[in-house]
């Protein structure tokens, strides 16, 4: 009995998976539908793996549905229909470009969202654009290899490719690839250097958005990295006051003539050490002789700077002991603040090549670590002195109790010897 309906059950379902497949009356192969699936967007009835997609990311939240991207008519769930309409399916790097370039190209539509519109354009005019547009060089990206394909969050999103901290690993993916690289001989360590530069450490350990990624310098869409004249511009665009500082300097001069690399001459590119206080004058030894007045430049540039460093660390010990003697040390840290200010000064006035500017900021330094040090030695002073009071007192102190003890001790004899006799 049991068999005898489960063989009528296999049949009945074997024959609804046969009408499911057979062609219908105009001879179109019928699509399975999904359960759940929108019936505004049939397109997901097949394209299951999308259907988050359709629900998920800053074009599905705005209306953009596969229809417009794709082509074909979404009101149906029947193939060929389902494809017909200028049916698009998988696009090339170009046609992905130009496809996006169709929306975010158009200034009425980018309007309401606060969108630039000249991002195709320069995207044309990058190493990158020049390889995929000019070359027909497919191992180049386009838009999506960046931003993600159906899925797209906006930058400010954690989960975005080009969310700040995520940029460096999204462009890594190419450019730590060494048999890609070595079809355009580039290295392929940038993002290990940068992780440990000033700027890797500010991004990633620090969480400061301020700190620049890869396209902060090379650009976002107009990738390309910069040349040695403009080099400084890309690092002024942050780093202002240096920049005014080191224009006005020879080595500006040397820049704009082509003939020094900006900021390249004494940091490198994606490593962006800090060049040490002692290690000013062998960094000038790089490019200046050891016996030439420009080595002693730097001799003397080095002894002011690390002379600076003395004084600050100078004025923060003297903070702490302060602190450790139970002063209020307020006024000392905002004293301390205004040193901070011209020790970092000096950090801008040494591009300038400026000694004399250099040494009035560093004696403005010395001045304040010079009272800070002297408040502390006095507050030291004053805590021995107060020691040394109480010194008389702890003698009279301990005499007095050794003293009663004494004293207790001799009233207890006499009371015993009573009580024997």
């Amino acid at each position: 009995m049991r068999r005898g309906i489960a063989g009528l059950l296999g049949a009945a379902l074997a024959a609804l998976a046969l009408a499911a497949l057979a062609p219908d009356a105009q001879g179109q192969q019928p699509v399975p539908r999904a359960m759940g699936v929108d019936t505004a967007n049939q397109c997901l009835a097949c394209h299951a793996a999308q259907r988050e997609a359709a629900t998920v990311g800053v074009h599905s939240q705005h209306g953009v549905r596969c229809v417009d991207c794709h082509g074909g008519n979404p009101d149906v769930a029947t193939l060929p229909a389902a494809h017909q309409g200028q049916f698009i399916g998988r696009l090339s790097k170009v046609q992905t470009a130009e496809l996006c370039g169709s929306c975010h190209s158009d200034p009425n539509r980018m309007r309401a969202f606060g969108l630039p519109t000249g991002q195709l354009a320069q995207f044309r005019t990058s190493r990158h654009g020049q390889l995929l547009f000019g070359k027909g060089d497919t191992d180049a990206p386009t838009c999506t290899d960046c931003h993600g394909t159906h899925i797209i969050y906006p930058p400010y999103d954690a989960r975005s490719q080009v969310y700040p901290t995520n940029i460096p690993g999204t462009c890594a993916r190419c450019h730590t690839d060494t048999k890609l690289m070595a079809k355009y001989h580039l290295r392929t360590d940038q993002l290990e250097q940068f992780r440990n530069s000033a700027h890797g450490v500010a991004l990633f350990q620090q969480q400061n958005f301020a700190a620049p990624t890869c396209i902060s310098c090379h650009g976002a869409h107009s990738a390309l990295p910069p040349t040695g004249g403009e080099v400084a511009s890309v690092c002024g665009q942050c780093h202002q006051l240096v920049d005014q500082a080191f224009q006005q300097g020879p080595h500006g001069l040397a820049s704009k003539a082509g003939s020094l690399h900006g900021c390249l001459a004494c940091h490198s590119n994606h490593g962006t050490e800090r060049v040490a206080a002692d290690q000013i004058a062998a960094t000038c030894d790089k490019c200046h002789a050891s016996n030439s007045k420009l080595h002693q430049m730097g001799v003397d540039l080095q002894r002011r700077v690390v002379q600076a460093d003395n004084d600050m660390q100078s004025a923060r010990r003297a903070i702490d002991q302060l602190a450790a003697a139970g002063a209020q040390v307020g006024y000392y840290k905002f004293r301390y603040q205004s040193a901070l200010t011209y020790y970092l000064q000096i950090a801008q006035a040494q591009h300038s090549l400026d000694l004399e500017k250099v040494d009035q900021l560093g004696r403005r330094v010395r001045s304040v670590s010079v009272d800070l040090t002297a408040a502390a030695d006095t507050k030291h002073e004053t805590r021995w002195e107060h020691k040394l009071v109480l010194i008389p007192v702890w003698f009279l102190s301990l005499s007095a109790i050794v003293l009663a003890w004494l004293a207790l001790r001799a009233v207890r004899r006499t009371g015993d010897r009573r009580r024997e006799s």
